[in-house]
Parts: C-alpha cells; sequence; structure tokens
C-alpha cells in the first residue's frame, strides 16, 4: 500500500509562488516557515527574550497561513510581510520590552533580556546606554530602527512591513538615530572605548 504522493518541491520556487501554491496544496506553505522562521524567532528574540520568541514566531506563521489568499504576489519576497506580522505581535508586549531595556539599562541584566547578551552577535546591543535609548523611543520608532538594524530590512522593505509611507519611515529613522546619538554622547557610562563600538545604524 502505498500513500500520497510527495508533495512537489519549493526549493526553486519563491516565496510568491509558494504561497500562491498553498492555496491548492496548503503543506507547501512549511516551505515558507523553513526558509524564514529562523531570522523570524532571532529577531523577536533580540527584542523579548526566548520566552515570547516561540510563541511570536508560531503565531506569525500561522496568521500568515491564514491570510496568505490575500498576499500580493507581485511582491516575490514574503520578508516584509512576515517581519510585520511579527512587529504588530511585538507591539502588543512593548510594555514587556520596554521593561526589559529599562532594568539592562539600570542594572546591565534583566530575566527577560539574558537571551540577548547570550546570542548577541554585535556587544554593542546589549550596552546598557543602548538599551536606556531604545526604550526611550517611541514604539513606532524602535519598530523602525530595529527592523533595520537587526532584520536588515531596506527602506521600502520596512514601508512594505509595517504599511506606512517611505517618507514616514526615513523620518522616524533619523529621528530615532538622532535620539540614540544624543542618548549616548551624554551617558557618563558610555565611555570613548566604548563609543567606537557604536553600531553603524545610529550614525
Amino acid at each position: 500500500m502505498t500513500g500520497p504522493p510527495p508533495a512537489p518541491p519549493t526549493d526553486g520556487a519563491d516565496d510568491a509562488d509558494v504561497i500562491a501554491q498553498s492555496l491548492d496544496e496548503p503543506e507547501l506553505f512549511a516551505g515558507l516557515y523553513d526558509r524564514h522562521a529562523p531570522d523570524i524567532h532571532r529577531y523577536v528574540a533580540r527584542r523579548l527574550g526566548e520566552g515570547p520568541a516561540d510563541d511570536i514566531t508560531a503565531e506569525t506563521f500561522l496568521i500568515a497561513f491564514r491570510t496568505r489568499g490575500r498576499y500580493d504576489t507581485a511582491r516575490r519576497l514574503a520578508r516584509p510581510w512576515l517581519y510585520g506580522i511579527a512587529a504588530n505581535l511585538i507591539g502588543k508586549h512593548r510594555r514587556t520590552e520596554v521593561r526589559a531595556l529599562k532594568a539592562l539599562a539600570r542594572t546591565g541584566h534583566d530575566p527577560v533580556a539574558a537571551s540577548w547578551s547570550d546570542r548577541a552577535d554585535d556587544r554593542i546591543s546589549v550596552q546598557a546606554p543602548l538599551a536606556g535609548a531604545l526604550a526611550s523611543l517611541s514604539p513606532g520608532d524602535r519598530h523602525v530602527l530595529l527592523l533595520v538594524a537587526w532584520a536588515d530590512l531596506s527602506y521600502q522593505e520596512v514601508a512594505d512591513a509595517l504599511r506606512i509611507p517611505l517618507g514616514t519611515v526615513r523620518s522616524r529613522l533619523n529621528r530615532a538615530r538622532r535620539k540614540v546619538r544624543e542618548a549616548l554622547s551624554t551617558d557618563p557610562a558610555f565611555t570613548s572605548a566604548e563609543q567606537e563600538l557604536t553600531p553603524s545604524w545610529t550614525k
């Protein structure tokens, strides 16, 4: 007795093709998860910690699966769409994020933020002065800055992810960078040696 025929491979298909094909063959959507879930999880973990990252990543792809029929297949890469869903979910946890950032700025350690210290690939991402600066940003400005800095999205991709005009992305990013620079420059804990580690996305 043989089972059902295997699903056609999706390795050569771009994201839009996978989404379109999954409307008739839902199991193909797993290919989108395999491609993008690790990056989404890493991004959420840097903002909220490991625990929430598991739940938010799962919910991001559940929402994406349920709404895939409305996806604009003219957008061949789904990363902005997925990060936009994740950003909306992160927004529901903004108090957790701000609390973790403030605790990190105050003490240099916080259980929620511990995964940042363990996993960060950039030492400056866990410096207390920077955490305090990020906590001071509005949710919208913080989303834009960190989608550029940690998700490596282009300005246009951020605009697509957050469904805001490109000009708004630029103005929010400029404002966020200015506030971070000002916070770092006035913090006595941020020594000249540490300033050499200032991430390029604040410049």
